[in-house]
């Protein structure tokens, strides 16, 4: 971890991934959103570090397990390998909504461990997912949040009621950070 280079956390299923109701199961359901990969690329060229904090409740749901769960990221990572980069630290919470556990988003546990990890101000570290919990957990934790409409963002956009920016994917999303970079 590059201990002054900016962070980005980014949640997973609905943003990096398609999503699916009956929940994604194993690597070989796990598939790229077209362009996520090709934007965390492009951050991670620009200088940023990036997390993911992730909910996969699926876990305490018996769906799958941890070793399933570390397949799915081991392909994520595998994708951006052919781009000779990674993604730097990968945090989940296996807990059903009701466990009443810090991590699990809305409960900023999993940002503030991030944040922690990385040396970094929760001010200036943007956090990027697709669900209102998303949003809280980044409120919560004192980041700036970001919608994408993949995923559950359509409905989410419906939800926000405060001056969130919202981007059609995780490539708009790359596109208006790399910019920023640029002009500072």
């Amino acid at each position: 971890m590059k201990k002054n280079a900016p962070l980005i956390i980014l949640d997973r299923d609905g943003v990096i991934n398609i999503d699916s109701p009956a929940y994604v199961k194993s690597a070989e359901e796990w598939h790229p959103i077209p362009g996520s990969i090709e934007a965390i690329v492009a951050m991670k060229k620009a200088g940023y570090q990036i997390a993911l904090a992730t909910n996969q409740s699926g876990i305490g749901r018996g769906y799958f397990d941890r070793a399933g769960l570390d397949g799915m990221h081991a392909k994520l990572q595998r994708y951006l390998a052919a781009f000779n980069t990674q993604i730097d630290a990968i945090y989940h919470c296996p807990h059903l909504p009701d466990a009443g556990c810090q991590c699990r988003k809305p409960q900023p546990g999993m940002l503030l461990q991030a944040l922690q990890d990385f040396s970094q101000p929760a001010a200036t570290t943007w956090m990027v997912g697709d669900s209102y919990k998303d949003v809280q957990a980044a409120v919560a934790a004192g980041c700036k949040p970001a919608v994408v409409k993949t995923g559950n963002g359509l409905d989410t956009i419906t939800r926000i009621t405060t001056d969130i920016p919202i981007f059609n994917n995780l490539q708009g999303f790359a596109a208006f950070l790399c910019e920023i970079a640029i002009s500072h």
